[in-house]
């Protein structure tokens, strides 16, 4: 019997947590407990988050170098001259400060997803972020976490009874800030946070940081010694520091590869750790993003250096380690920037962005189109989004954290696309539909409508109208197809004249094609 199906028979009232006091449970057997605190899935593998805060600009990092004319008249006082950007294909280069992550890609452990998003983007870092950590519809407030839900269904009783003989470790760890919304289950938080480096350093090597010789401070000292005390994850996490002693070296002056570092020695050391979270902040760049005698330098190119060279610091040292089968990271940010940049050699709140996963078992490449960039882009356009940031979380789920589907769709709340990502090993691995003109529209410009024809290759398909802001204006169809071709119309007769996109997705294919609305 499986352990879902044992939870819903057996009838066994679990402890639970309300307002912050904790229920037991008695006269469960102990052999019951012991089965439910066994986690679902038995896999080593590990994930780890690198939020970018502020909302990075991908155009500029990841330089559409098929639309190059296009993105330079939108960007004229902070484009990155195509003879300088770090060419992948003939279609995509890299920012030229980013010659780690360059170097990943030819060793095929970066894969580059082009355009990611969702439908109906919030331009405001609070809610945009809580999106992304939630992995919520935008106009639907979740209080918890996409990982938070999945730590949830591996360890459904946490934080009673843990840690235990089968789960000793922290379930995740997150470094430089105070748990987020991702990590957030359904009762309680199901991760734990090292607020900063220097604070990690001082518990492995037993130093307590000095409190002011004040009533506070005594008070302070006293709470402090309480709670290692009663934290009684430090010990495991001490000796796990303690059995990696030599790493490779990591950039100085970069609080990104502090953390990773971190990362790769609790790795190492043997914790069971699925899930690991940092930051790097900055990326808030509406002026001064370049430096205006030279576009490849400045604020932004000194913020994607630190991030590609903490990047590659952090894969070299998993190499070195002997771990490196074992992990597979992941950047995000809460959202992109608009096309055109600002007066103030910036950019402004966008939607859709590139994000980048790396590691060993990743399928290196790029996935999907060029971004398409209008000729005469106006300062409100938007990228359309080619894929929803949730089929992320779910292929990383799928193929790598191994989740069965019945799951996965409870974690993420819907049925979302698995994508061509990592090499899943055991786990089911993902469909690759090729074809090249998979939806197109006729006519094309069209007046008030155009027929929308599509080709799936069967199971969940998905077709959108998406317009320049980025906005999905209509679901056409959302529903199961046996393999085929198949014709929608769209009636844009109430919609302004302009560029409209129409974005098929499915299973992992997804295409976007542009059409033009006319008098």
């Amino acid at each position: 019997m499986k352990r879902r199906e044992f939870i819903r028979n057996a009838g066994v009232a679990l402890p639970s947590l309300v307002s912050g006091f904790n229920f037991r449970a008695y006269g469960a057997d102990a052999d019951i407990m012991k089965t439910l605190l066994m986690p679902v899935t038995e896999t080593d593998h590990v994930f780890v988050i690198i939020q970018l805060n502020g909302g990075n600009d991908g155009l500029n990092m990841v330089i559409p170098l098929e639309n190059f004319s296009n993105y330079a008249n939108a960007r004229q006082n902070i484009f990155i001259p195509e003879d300088k950007a770090l060419k992948l294909t003939d279609k995509t280069g890299l920012h030229p400060a980013m010659t780690g992550l360059e170097a990943l890609y030819k060793n095929g452990k970066l894969k580059v997803v082009q355009s990611v998003g969702y439908p109906q983007p919030s331009f405001s870092h609070f809610r945009a972020t809580d999106i992304w950590m939630s992995g919520s519809d935008s106009n639907t407030v979740v209080n918890t976490g996409w990982a938070g839900r999945y730590l949830n269904y591996e360890y459904p009783n946490f934080p009673n009874g843990y840690p235990n003989a089968t789960m000793t470790d922290p379930l995740a760890i997150q470094i430089g800030s105070a748990t987020s919304l991702t990590l957030q289950g359904p009762a309680v938080n199901m991760g734990m946070s090292i607020s900063n480096t220097s604070n990690f350093y001082n518990l492995i090597n037993g130093i307590q940081d000095p409190a002011p010789n004040t009533p506070a401070g005594k008070e302070l000292t006293y709470i402090r010694q309480i709670a290692v005390q009663t934290q009684q994850y430090a010990t495991v996490i001490k000796a796990a520091a303690t059995l990696t002693v030599q790493q490779v070296a990591y950039p100085a002056n970069n609080s990104l590869g502090d953390q990773l570092k971190i990362v790769a020695r609790l790795i190492r050391g043997g914790l069971k750790t699925r899930i690991y979270m940092v930051s790097y902040g900055g990326f808030d760049t509406h002026s001064v993003q370049v430096n205006s005698t030279d576009t490849t330098t400045g604020n932004h190119a000194n913020l994607l250096k630190n991030v590609s060279d903490a990047i590659k610091a952090f894969q070299d040292d998993l190499k070195f380690l002997g771990v490196e089968e074992r992990v597979v990271g992941m950047t995000f940010s809460e959202f992109g920037r608009r096309i055109k940049s600002n007066g103030s050699t910036g950019t402004d709140h966008g939607a859709a962005a590139p994000l980048f996963v790396f590691g060993k078992n990743v399928l290196g490449g790029v996935l999907g189109d060029t971004p398409l960039i209008p000729a005469n882009a106006s300062v409100n356009d938007n990228l359309p989004f080619q894929y929803d940031f949730r089929s992320i979380y779910s292929t990383i789920l799928a193929n790598w954290l191994c989740v069965n589907d019945l799951d996965l769709q409870q974690i993420m709340l819907k049925n979302y696309q698995v994508l061509p990502l990592v090499n899943a090993g055991a786990c089911k691995k993902a469909v690759n539909l090729s074809g090249d003109m998979l939806i197109s529209n006729y006519p094309n410009p069209f007046t008030s409508s155009t027929i929308i024809t599509f080709n799936t290759a069967g199971g969940h398909t998905l077709v959108q109208i998406i317009d320049t802001t980025g906005r999905v204006v209509v679901n056409l169809t959302d529903k199961e197809y046996t393999a085929g071709t198949y014709t929608v119309v769209f009636d844009g007769s109430y919609l302004p004249t302009g560029v409209y996109y129409a974005r098929l997705q499915n299973l992992a294919t997804q295409q976007v094609r542009a059409m033009i609305k006319a008098r």
